[in-house]
């Protein structure tokens, strides 16, 4: 990746060296003859790829990790080979507002939170259910399904409901979506409850609904929209403070990459913060225990997106399997990154590099193989591009706009502005080009160049050289109190 916008990664080289290359020692496999039951599977099998080859519409699969950075990709050998390897990766792509509940609204709308109005956590009744992407593309005649954690605070009033617009529904109740064993999991209406034992670490059982759902619905050529939500890599609500890992992985991953420790970019425990705002200078330099909770954080974060890594292998099998690799869209992001230390913040909410800046590769028909694009796309856009890709009508005015233009074309759309909002804490942003400019409720302003300052170290707006830089500044800050009331094509 280029520097500049591009994230490092800063990481122990012996302890991942060490893990990557007792992953990368495949078994060596017999050949095995194929029987007549065998033979009649297979004639079965290209008897349904003929009839999908007639399907005119794409199925989408939407996989979207939670709290993931960036930086993260790189232990996703699945998630990379087959799906970077053979489609875009949008390397400058953003959420508006780095809060799960929020940023999951605006995935199901094509809105910024000012518009759909889920301006914190754990507001999902804040939603309007029933004007959202899986009803529009209900109303299209496709078929619909959520796997995992959906909006925060889902389940807590009525863990059995099931949300407008989705024809099959595993959905993690309220309280439970951060575990990774004794959770409860909605079954279209019924809730089961998964106890503590090896065969239900989350992801097998949420992987076992999405596999199920892909082998039902494979093998038809009537289009199909799947939307898993696997809970990790966040941290695990109630694991002790003496274990070695948070969240907890999947047993075969536990202690995979050792001993490794966060990375420690320029950015991390910040020594100066006195160009920072006051809700920043006011954090305290990280403690020793805070550093080694920043540690076993990142050890389980990256240990718990292997199991993850291969449902993204699995699923991409089964699509493949019958037929449907040319015809289904698939889409890796997350809904929001961390910071994990940067600043002297431990989570997110702030509108920072760390939290903002998510993965997204999409792989699919139009979009290049093996193919970069450096303008800036966000969260607002995805719920466009699905409905461009499957004909769906949508029932609000969306503020993105379709990222297969964007694909397309390297120049498309290349001075586009963002903005972002983060509601909890009094503050709002703009990404225009290389300039990251933030303004709070209270008056306190931040300019930072990207390209020259990646881990937006300097505020550019603090000290005697500020007036150098009041023309651009006075620019984003026109463009953002624009962008604070937009809605549709205003906001592009």
């Amino acid at each position: 990746m280029p520097s500049g916008r591009t994230q490092r990664a800063w990481f122990s080289l012996a302890a991942l060296c060490a893990a990557m290359l007792a992953w990368t020692a495949a078994p060596a496999h017999s050949a095995t003859k194929c029987d007549k039951a065998c033979q009649a599977r297979h004639e079965t099998i290209a008897q349904l790829r003929q009839k999908n080859a007639l399907q005119k519409r794409p199925n989408v699969i939407v996989i979207d990790t939670d709290d993931m950075n960036v930086s993260d990709l790189f232990v996703m050998r699945n998630t990379l080979s087959l799906l970077g390897a053979h489609g875009t990766t949008f390397r400058n792509s953003y959420v508006s507002y780095p809060l799960c509940c929020p940023s999951r609204a605006t995935f199901l709308t094509g809105q910024y939170a000012h518009n759909h109005h889920v301006l914190t956590d754990q507001r999902y009744g804040d939603l309007d259910g029933t004007n959202t992407l899986p009803v529009w593309l209900r109303r299209a005649k496709y078929r619909t399904a959520m796997v995992g954690k959906y909006l925060n605070g889902y389940g807590v009033i009525n863990p059995r409901e099931v949300p407008p617009g989705w024809s099959q529904w595993y959905g993690l109740t309220g309280g439970t979506e951060q575990h990774r064993y004794g959770f409860m999991l909605n079954e279209n209406g019924k809730v089961l409850h998964y106890g503590r034992k090896p065969a239900n670490y989350i992801d097998y059982v949420l992987d076992s609904k999405v596999n199920a759902v892909l082998k039902q619905w494979a093998i038809s050529p009537k289009p199909f929209f799947i939307y898993y939500n696997p809970n990790n890599p966040h941290g695990e609500s109630g694991t002790p403070i003496f274990s070695s890992r948070d969240p907890e992985p999947a047993p075969q991953y536990v202690g995979f990459f050792g001993d490794i420790t966060a990375p420690r970019p320029p950015n991390f425990d910040e020594p100066n913060v006195s160009d920072k705002p006051e809700q920043v200078r006011d954090i305290p330099r990280l403690s020793d225990a805070q550093l080694a909770d920043i540690d076993r954080r990142y050890r389980g974060r990256l240990e718990s997106l292997l199991s993850v890594d291969d449902e993204v292998k699995r699923i991409v099998g089964l699509v493949r399997k019958y037929g449907d690799k040319q015809k289904t869209i698939f889409i890796f992001t997350s809904d929001n990154g961390l910071e994990l230390g940067s600043h002297r913040i431990e989570f997110k909410n702030f509108l920072y590099e760390e939290g903002e800046r998510v993965p997204l590769i999409i792989r699919g028909p139009g979009f290049p193989q093996n193919a970069t694009r450096e303008q800036l796309a966000a969260n607002i856009d995805l719920a466009p591009t699905i409905t461009a890709l499957t004909g769906a009508q949508p029932g609000r005015t969306m503020d993105g706009t379709s990222l297969l233009p964007l694909a397309k074309d390297p120049s498309d759309q290349a001075n586009r502005t963002l903005l972002f909002e983060s509601f909890d804490i009094g503050t709002f942003g703009v990404r225009q080009g290389p300039w990251a400019f933030n303004e709070w409720t209270d008056g306190q302003e931040e300019l930072y160049n990207l390209d020259d300052d990646p881990f937006e170290l300097s505020n550019l707006l603090h000290g005697p050289m500020a007036s150098k830089f009041s023309d651009i500044r006075d620019q984003l800050a026109t463009r953002l109190a624009q962008l604070r009331t937009c809605a549709g094509a205003s906001c592009r």
